[in-house]
This record gives C-alpha cells, sequence and structure tokens, in this order.
C-alpha cells in the first residue's frame, strides 16, 4: 500500500513541500486544486449522509449478490431467482464454500442476538467436502455424464425458509457518425487493443498467464499460505512495475470479454465473481465493509446528476444499442479533437462560472445546444462535473469501498486481480462507461510529450471525481491530513492501474466462464434428460448427422444460405467460418455459441473450433451481426 508523507498545517504545503526525492508528489499540488475547485462548487450545498449497513443487512446483500437471496427470503424456488441454491453451491470450490458458510454463520448469529429465528443452521445447508476432491478446480462436467461424485461441495437436503421473517420492506444536435470510437463498438476483429496504443509506445508488457489456469485466484493464494509455491508470486516476485501493463492471453478456445456474454450467463458470471472476490480479499487477509448513502440528489430532467441506465433509455430512443450516454461521448469526442496535444488537458481548470452556465444549458435543451462555442477547458470540466454528480457513482455505492480496500494488497499482480473481479461485477452501463473513459485516458496519457499528462498527472487529477471527496471542513488535524494524503495517493494509484491493464479488466478468466458452464450444466440437467429420451424416439436424418464426431451445423438465418455442414479440424477458427457467409456490403459477422452449457457467446475470431465443441458439443453455432 501507498504511505503518505507526514502532514503540515496545510494540504497545498503539505503537496509541495514533503517527500521531493518522489516525483509522483510534485502533482500532488495538482490534486488539492481539483478538491478546491470540487469544494467551492459543493459549498452551500447539502452533503449527502452516508451510514454504514447493519450485520444483518449486509449479510443479505452480499447473499443476494452471490446469487443465493433465497436463503434469506420466504421465496419458494420456483418463485426465486434462477439459478437455485442448492445449483449454484454445488459448483463452488473448497474456498469459495468456506466464505458462503461464514456468511451464513454470521447473519444466522447475528438473528439469534436479537432474538429472532434463524433462517437455518448452516450445518443443514452444507454436507462435509471432499478435502481431496474440493481443491480441485471447476471445469465444464462432460455432457453425457451424470452428477459428479464429489468434485464440488454438495448439497443434500431442501434448504427450508422462514416464511414468517418480516422484511422491510438525444434530439438531432449531432449525427451518430460524430461520436468518438469506444470499445462497444467492436471492432471486426474483436481483438485487444494493439500494442501501439498502450500506454508507452515500444514498451514491454507482461503475460496475463493465470488467464489460462481453471483454479480460482483464491486457491492460489490460498496454497501460499500452507507453504506451497504461488504460482503468480514466482512469476511476478519483486515486479512492482506498476507502469507494464498486463496483456490477456487468449485460450485455444477463445479469449471471452464481458460483453461477449449474454444478460443470464452475465448474471451468473457476476455471482461467481462476488463471491470469489471475497474469498480472494480473505485470503489475501482484507477485510470490506459495505456503506449505503441515505439520501442522494437526483435530477429528473436534463443531463447531470441523473442515472446512467436512464440517460440511456432516452438516448437509445435516437441510438438504438447505445451502450454509453451519448453526453459523455461527445464530451470525450472533444477532447479527442481538441485536447490531446493541449497542455494541461484535464488539469487545467475552467471559469466556474462558465461551466455552471454550460450546464444549465444543456440541462435545459439539450437538443438544441451549441457545441461549437464549447472549448477543450469547458469539456473537460463537464466531463468530470458529469462523473461527480452521477446518482450512483461511476464505481457504484456497493463497490467502492471495496476499490479502496484493494489499497491494502501489497502485490501488484494481486491488485490488478481484484480490480478485474470488481470491474466485472459493475452494472453493465457502468462498464462500458468506465471503458469509455479508461480508453480515453490512456489516449491523453499517449501523447504526454506534448500535453505533458503523464500517467501518473492523469491519475491524480481523476481521482477525487471517481473516488467521491467529501467536504471536510475548514480545519483539519493532523491525523485528519495524513488520511486525506492516503486518500489522494491511494486513489491515483488505483486509477493508475485501471488505466494501465484495462485491457484485462474486461476479460473472463477461464474458472470463472468453467463455473458459469458447469452451473448452466447442473441447472439444466433434468431438461437435458428430457430432451435426450425424445431425441431417441425420433431420430431423423438432419439430427444423426448433428452427432458425427465433429461435424458442425452453422446457421445463417438473416443470410441467403441460412445454414452450413462444417467438418472441423484443428485448424479451423471462427472466422474461417465467418468468412464463407460474407458477401458485398455484408456487416460485420460474428460466430455464436448458443445452448449446451452456455445460454449464448460470441467467440473470437481466432477461437479454434475444435476445442470449443469439446467443451460445449451440445451448443448450437449461429452467425449473425
Amino acid at each position: 500500500m501507498l504511505s503518505s508523507p507526514p502532514a503540515t498545517s496545510s494540504s497545498s504545503s503539505l503537496a509541495s513541500h514533503r517527500v521531493t526525492s518522489d516525483p509522483r508528489h510534485v502533482t500532488m499540488e495538482t490534486y488539492w486544486r481539483e478538491v478546491q475547485s470540487i469544494e467551492e462548487e459543493k459549498e452551500g450545498e447539502e452533503e449527502d449522509e452516508e451510514k454504514s449497513m447493519d450485520e444483518v443487512e449486509l449479510e443479505e446483500v452480499w447473499l443476494t449478490e452471490a446469487g443465493l437471496s433465497s436463503l434469506v427470503t420466504g421465496l419458494s424456488e420456483e418463485e426465486a431467482p434462477l439459478p437455485p441454491a442448492e445449483a449454484l453451491l454445488s459448483t463452488l470450490t473448497r474456498q469459495q464454500v468456506a466464505t458462503v458458510k461464514k456468511r451464513l454463520d454470521n447473519y444466522n448469529e447475528t438473528l439469534r442476538k436479537r432474538n429472532r429465528q434463524p433462517i437455518r443452521d448452516v450445518r443443514d445447508i452444507f454436507t462435509q467436502p471432499d478435502h481431496d476432491s474440493a481443491d480441485r478446480s471447476p471445469s465444464p462436467p462432460p455432457p453425457h455424464a451424470e452428477s459428479q461424485p464429489s468434485r464440488y461441495h454438495t448439497t443434500t437436503k431442501t434448504i427450508r425458509r422462514n416464511t414468517h421473517r418480516v422484511r422491510p420492506t438525444l434530439p438531432a444536435f449531432f449525427f451518430e457518425d460524430e461520436l468518438p470510437g469506444h470499445p462497444h463498438t467492436r471492432s471486426p476483429t474483436l481483438s485487444p487493443s494493439p500494442p501501439h496504443t498502450l500506454l508507452q509506445p515500444g514498451s514491454q508488457s507482461r503475460r496475463a498467464d493465470w488467464l489460462l489456469r481453471d483454479s480460482p485466484y483464491s486457491e492460489g493464494v490460498a496454497n501460499h499460505k500452507l507453504g506451497s509455491a504461488c504460482w503468480d508470486c514466482l512469476c511476478f516476485h519483486g515486479d512492482d512495475n506498476s507502469d507494464m501493463p498486463f496483456l490477456p492471453v487468449a485460450p485455444s478456445h477463445g479469449l471471452t470479454w464481458a460483453d461477449d456474454l449474454s444478460l443470464c450467463d452475465l448474471a451468473r458470471l457476476s455471482f461467481f465473481a462476488h463471491i470469489e472476490l471475497s474469498t480472494f480479499l480473505l485470503a489475501l487477509g482484507i477485510q470490506t465493509k459495505h456503506t449505503r448513502l441515505l439520501c442522494r440528489r437526483t435530477q429528473v430532467g436534463g443531463v447531470f446528476g441523473v442515472p446512467l441506465n436512464s440517460l440511456l433509455e432516452n438516448d437509445s430512443k435516437k441510438f438504438p444499442g447505445v451502450k454509453v450516454p451519448v453526453i459523455f461521448q461527445k464530451l470525450l469526442c472533444i477532447l479527442e479533437q481538441t485536447g490531446l496535444h493541449t497542455e494541461g488537458i484535464l488539469r487545467v481548470p475552467g471559469s466556474a462560472a462558465r461551466l455552471k452556465y454550460l450546464r444549465r444549458e444543456l440541462d435545459r435543451c439539450v437538443g438544441g445546444f451549441d457545441w461549437s462555442a464549447v472549448q477543450q477547458v469547458d469539456a473537460a470540466g463537464l466531463l468530470k462535473l458529469f462523473i461527480r454528480e452521477l446518482p450512483i457513482p461511476l464505481l457504484t455505492h456497493t463497490h467502492l469501498s471495496t476499490y479502496r480496500s484493494v489499497l491494502g494488497i501489497s502485490s501488484v499482480v494481486h491488485q490488478v486481480q481484484a480490480l478485474q473481479l470488481l470491474t466485472l461485477l459493475l452494472p453493465e452501463a457502468h462498464r462500458e462507461t468506465l471503458r469509455a473513459l479508461l480508453v480515453f485516458l490512456r489516449k491523453v496519457v499517449s501523447h504526454q510529450d506534448q500535453n505533458r499528462m503523464s500517467l501518473w498527472n492523469v491519475s491524480i487529477v481523476m481521482a477525487p471525481n471517481l473516488f467521491t471527496w467529501r467536504h471536510r471542513g475548514n480545519k483539519r488535524s493532523v491525523t485528519r491530513q495524513r488520511e486525506e494524503m492516503e486518500e489522494a495517493v491511494g486513489g491515483a494509484h488505483l486509477i493508475q492501474l485501471m488505466i494501465t491493464h484495462q485491457d484485462l479488466l474486461w476479460t473472463v478468466p477461464t474458472f470463472l466462464l468453467s463455473q458459469v458452464r458447469q452451473l448452466n450444466q447442473v441447472s439444466n440437467q433434468k431438461q437435458f434428460s428430457l430432451k435426450t429420451k425424445k431425441l431417441l424416439r425420433r431420430k431423423d436424418k438432419n439430427q444423426i448427422t448433428e452427432l458425427c464426431e465433429g461435424l458442425i451445423r452453422v446457421h445463417a438465418p438473416l443470410h441467403p444460405k441460412v445454414s452450413m455442414a462444417i467438418q472441423l479440424d484443428g485448424q479451423m477458427r471462427a472466422k474461417d467460418v465467418t468468412s464463407r457467409f460474407e458477401c458485398e456490403n455484408s456487416p460485420v459477422l460474428h460466430l455464436y455459441e448458443v445452448g449446451g452449457n452456455i445460454c449464448e457467446r460470441r467467440l473470437h475470431p481466432d477461437c479454434v473450433l475444435l476445442d470449443t465443441y469439446r467443451v460445449n458439443p451440445r451448443c448450437d453455432w449461429l452467425v449473425k451481426p
């Protein structure tokens, strides 16, 4: 964790007179200027009140985010959100099971202290795991196999619930082609950003080989504590160069980004990412605490102070499929066109009075707003204001405190892994908007020779905007100043990590995708058995063909060819199949695996289809834009 220097009587003097040997602290004056401008803007406004959750609420929220809400509600299995709790629990590793048991124990113990009836004793929910087999990492079960014997921790009893428990209850102001290119508009190759777009042109990068492993991050840390070797510690021991990016490494069955998955698979992915993140942080000795806001200003109309989902709902009427608010994209577009070569972009403050005027005009008539009068310094101020005014912070109330707790991790590689899990937990609108912001910030850093905005400069300016700064009053004690300095340096460090390793943040690790596949398999096992019986009774020619080893039928309902039978070999890739359906002036086509042990996954063009077929032989193959 980054430590702070001793505090002085003034925040600005502290930033300018201490630790001059560290070039990072030279830019701390910029941080305090940014904080001062935020405080001046908030002057006279009521602060949002923050309160910690009590233990029952904390555990209820955790279990709900883990997909186990049926354990703390009176819903039946049919009414409870899918997947069933028992199916999800059966796919967890030993360390993940221990985390869930700890949460349930704490939940029931808190109810007992309040003289309330516990939902169920945790020992009635979990059986004793087979430790030899539970240590093994998850992988999709064979499609024709019956239930796996004690590979994962399984439940044997139906979960009873206490049903008596009472619980609290854009108009055309610019054309679409004027929008900047952001990652949600996927390139034809669906490939990661090329090396020349990274932070330091020509610099080396590190392979994130842990993406290829089937073992969760928490298991590597647990083995390390037991005296075994931690793979990540061995590979990156003493390597604290956070300026050198980790780049995703694609497995043979294809690299998967979060937006390659269907909403159903994404929801199930978030359950496992949530459980794994808690297990991972506990293994590292990091404690987290959820907080909630009792009141937060939300604007009904306009664009500032409006939730991202509301903005996207309005924007989608004119731009169907938009994933980042149009106002946000427009501000980034202006900055990219006029500010990348401007010295002090994002750092130089504009006129506060003009910023208020522009905000009022945008909220009043965004459709008829004259963008030609907006200069680079105005766009930078509006961009930061937009982020600060979000009713739900860009990193969300739920996860903001967890982001800060990542600073307690001593290893940079484990910090990056935790940030990756956190990013996968963000709601889609927040994840895509954060991605657009990080892509832009990387572009700013790539032009630092002209704009004098290094990676640390950019991070220190954005820190008080992403990690919500709260007014502390004019009188600050020495202890309070030290805490503020730690908050400043820590927030900037997190943003620096996210900018540097952003290509990794949206990537789904192999072990998480394997757990999603297994959960789908377990949840649909009965349906698969019924369908198999029907198929055995009526075999037509097409069905017999589909059962041949390595022979698939690719469907293209929007294409004149409709379908095509293809014999797979070890060299055939997804792009080889889509090229057979391409024609002149046709949109970019992608190959999807649909069904089997996945709802829907867009395949990487370099994905080896035979490996995907072996992982999910029951899937259908679909070509579409």
